[in-house]
């Protein structure tokens, strides 16, 4: 009785190790003790996801994300981008901008790495004008056959990790894709059970039955989005099924990031290079949030700055890409108006602009 005893005491250590190990694999929730297992991203869609009309050169117009078009050495990069005519990287290379466009992950992985001690690497699979009823259909892909090739890539980039010792955990899927569908009346009225099939056979796949998906919204603020909002409204309402009945997957909004405007790419549904600096922080905050590296607010209203029972003016203040103060930016205050950045304790302030609840 004692020996039996004695083993089960000692064995527990040893049980739940190798428990902390089983759930590390396949969900990469157990992260005492791992800084150095790379976390594994795959980036894949349409031409938003490629970076379509967006330009590198364009980056520095941006305060928040100047130099972000600059290599990242510590971040892993393997790619292949584009539909006839494709741009690879044939195996793992350093982060850095694909044919002078700002792709989602250049910002994604800098908010990551800025949060995280643990290396990252990213793969991306992306193809403009690609339709997931058919291009990245599992079951009978059409067309420019994204899911085997996406596929094949990831499971060729995780061989050459392997091959080279380098442990690593596939920690996310970003997604960002539909704007095909709409225009084709099946593959928009479809959208949702295809989207959920598709998720089903990624973690099937590639044996990650807990694989987090992050869907991204699609661009309704361009011209194109805004003649075209029920169409779009349609697919969004497909991607809102799966994540609202998928508990690892999540809906993430774009609303509130900024657009190119003008000719030519106005005239689109592309974010252009802040839209596409910004989703990408964007999918970051919501990864930071599921491990839960999620920033603190530094402003705080500690002290409640109205007296009991007085009367206060209150001001709504509501609309669109104006109101949001889109393309304003506060380190340009830092040259023109300092007092403007600090907090004022004497009014009390909530907003709610998509992604931020304060």
């Amino acid at each position: 009785m004692l020996r039996k005893f004695s083993v089960a005491v000692f064995a527990m250590p040893v049980v739940t190790a190798l428990l902390c190990m089983l759930v590390d694999v396949r969900i990469g929730h157990c992260h005492d003790g791992d800084d150095e297992l790379v976390r594994v991203f795959i980036f894949a869609g349409q031409s938003n996801m490629v970076g379509s009309d967006s330009k590198v050169v364009d980056i520095e117009r941006f305060p928040p994300f100047r130099g972000y078009g600059k290599t990242q050495p510590k971040v892993r990069f393997s790619y292949c981008i584009g539909r006839e005519n494709k741009m690879r990287s044939e195996g793992w290379v350093p982060l850095a901008p694909v044919n002078d466009v700002v792709g989602p992950e250049l910002s994604f992985a800098r908010r990551v790495v800025s949060k995280s001690d643990a290396p990252i690497a990213i793969i991306k699979c992306a193809a403009g004008g690609t339709h997931l009823g058919g291009d990245w259909n599992p079951d009978e892909p059409q067309g420019f056959k994204m899911y085997p090739l996406a596929l094949n890539l990831v499971r060729k980039s995780l061989q050459e990790l392997s091959e080279a010792g380098i442990k690593y955990r596939i920690e996310g899927f970003m997604w960002h894709q539909g704007e095909n569908d709409m225009f084709n009346e099946a593959y928009m009225a479809e959208y949702g059970d295809n989207l959920k099939r598709f998720l089903v056979c990624w973690r099937r796949d590639l044996k990650t039955p807990d694989l987090k998906f992050y869907i991204g919204e699609l661009c309704t603020k361009t011209i194109w989005g805004m003649d075209l909002r029920p169409r779009m409204y349609a697919i969004s309402q497909g991607q809102k099924e799966v994540t609202e009945n998928d508990a690892q997957a999540e809906y993430i909004p774009t609303s509130h990031v900024g657009v190119e405007i003008g000719a030519g790419v106005g005239l689109h549904y592309h974010y252009g290079t802040l839209g596409q600096l910004e989703h990408g922080v964007n999918y970051a905050e919501a990864y930071l949030r599921a491990i839960g590296k999620q920033n603190e607010s530094s402003r705080r209203l500690d002290t409640w700055p109205y007296a009991a029972n007085s009367k206060i003016k209150l001001y709504v203040m509501a609309g669109h890409r104006n109101m949001e103060g889109e393309r304003a930016f506060t380190q340009d205050l830092a040259t023109r108006n300092t007092e403007l950045l600090k907090s004022d304790p004497t009014v009390a302030y909530k907003y709610d602009l998509s992604l931020i609840h304060i």
